[in-house]
């Protein structure tokens, strides 16, 4: 019940914070009203204001109540939060244009992730993302055939493909992330308007289910101009409190805008 409290008081102050109610540098109701107002104790006040943290949106230090960030938010790449509610969260207007949704049978290479049989059946979209209309990421997912064939009833140019899946049964319990930077291909250079060869920031992705299957497998690719991927560190060097988050960074376009 817990989590559930604090994922409703992380809700409401971050559309406090979105639509103004909650300026930058202004100090955030105290761990005890908020706890007052929710009728809960301090723990989910406290993991609230932690994920707000990670997105950014707000500040804590010690000694001192946790204000509205004055910079743009950040993401933390291990909460997870879809393309479309990082970009609100940072004030820009997300857009989607589906290229392609099919079902396929499996290459060796995407038959080794899902731990299935080459030639068996998974779904895959190819969907360009966009922050204020301009091509951002080109997304490249592939999904477990049961699963992905839910994809083929909706209009996915509208909509959150992680938020409609879990709402259809299947959440993310576990992923895991690899940032690494590639050269685009022509299919990049197609639909992010870069030059073949231009440097990407490509997020390879794989979500597991509560059981333990791979439920997806997907490669995001960013232009490297706009979005950036950064790594802050707290703490005495043991590698607890590291967090990673991507920004957006598109110089006069996007300055300072972050994600």
């Amino acid at each position: 019940m817990s989590k559930v409290v604090y994922l409703q008081i992380a809700e409401d102050l971050r559309a406090r914070i979105q639509d103004g109610r909650l300026a930058p540098g202004e100090s955030v109701p105290t761990e005890a009203e908020l706890a007052a107002e929710w009728q809960t104790s301090r723990g989910p006040v406290r993991n609230a204001l932690a994920a707000l943290r990670a997105e950014g949106l707000v500040e804590t230090g010690r000694g001192r109540a946790a204000r509205v960030a004055t910079r743009k938010p950040s993401q933390a790449v291990d909460v997870e939060i879809p393309f479309t509610r990082w970009a609100e969260a940072i004030g820009a207007t997300p857009g989607a244009l589906t290229q392609q949704i099919s079902l396929r049978r499996a290459d060796s290479r995407i038959a080794s992730s899902f731990g299935i049989a080459e030639g068996e059946h998974v779904v895959e979209v190819l969907r360009l993302r966009f922050l204020d209309g301009r091509p951002t990421m080109f997304e490249r997912l592939a999904y477990r055939e049961d699963l992905g064939r839910i994809l083929f009833e909706h209009d996915l140019d509208t909509l959150s493909i992680t938020e409609l899946l879990a709402t259809n049964g299947f959440p993310r319990i576990d992923v895991v992330h690899e940032i690494d930077a590639i050269a685009a291909d022509e299919l990049d250079s197609s639909m992010l308007g870069i030059p073949v060869g231009a440097p990407i920031l490509r997020l390879h992705r794989v979500a597991r289910d509560a059981e333990g299957r791979v439920t997806e497998v997907s490669d995001d690719h960013y232009r490297s101009d706009i979005v950036r991927f950064t790594v802050a560190a707290a703490g005495g060097g043991n590698g607890r409190g590291a967090s990673r988050g991507r920004q957006a960074d598109g110089g006069p376009y996007l300055r300072g805008l972050q994600g």
